[in-house]
């Protein structure tokens, strides 16, 4: 009797670790295929600034809606879109709404540097006197961002983890 405990004590331990693996993978994927395609391999920005404290989904979500709103209030329409997924709104997506934009990992490494050069303005960075040396995704870890996608929303994307 106890052989057929360890037998069936071992293949629910199996299950329960492929079910587990299986849920994480899809947690960690779900976006593929809805937002962007599969980026590949992703890079890994090995962040110099720490999350601020007291920072929540909250307020990752009003850092989106305030360049959003930014992006609106000029005269042309939006080339971007940026918005953040996952259940505390730690990973931001940005997609082209135009053809021909971000269409190779040199183009979304220049609007990752445009965003540098207006991150480097705000206020947070010069009171910390980080203006020179921090970057974009520096900001975002400050935000407690854990990735950037960036895709032209049709057969293009890339990631990068900030760690």
């Amino acid at each position: 009797m106890q052989a057929v405990s360890r037998v069936g004590a071992t293949a629910l331990f199996t299950f329960i670790a492929w079910f587990c693996a299986t849920t994480a993978a899809f947690a960690a994927e779900r976006h593929i295929g809805y937002y962007y395609p599969d980026p590949g391999t992703p890079e890994t920005y090995n962040a110099r600034a720490l999350v601020m404290p007291n920072v929540t989904r909250n307020t990752r979500l009003a850092f989106i809606t305030g360049i959003a709103n930014e992006g609106r209030k000029r005269p042309y329409p939006p080339v971007l879109s940026m918005f953040a997924k996952g259940n505390e709104a730690q990973k931001l997506i940005i997609v082209a709404l135009q053809d021909g934009h971000i269409d190779t990992v040199y183009r979304a490494r220049a609007v990752y540097a445009d965003m540098t050069s207006i991150a480097r303005l705000l206020p947070i960075f010069q009171e910390l006197g980080v203006q020179d040396s921090f970057t974009f995704f520096d900001l975002l870890k400050m935000m407690g961002f854990i990735q950037v996608t960036i895709t032209n929303g049709h057969d293009f994307a890339h990631q990068v983890l900030i760690h």
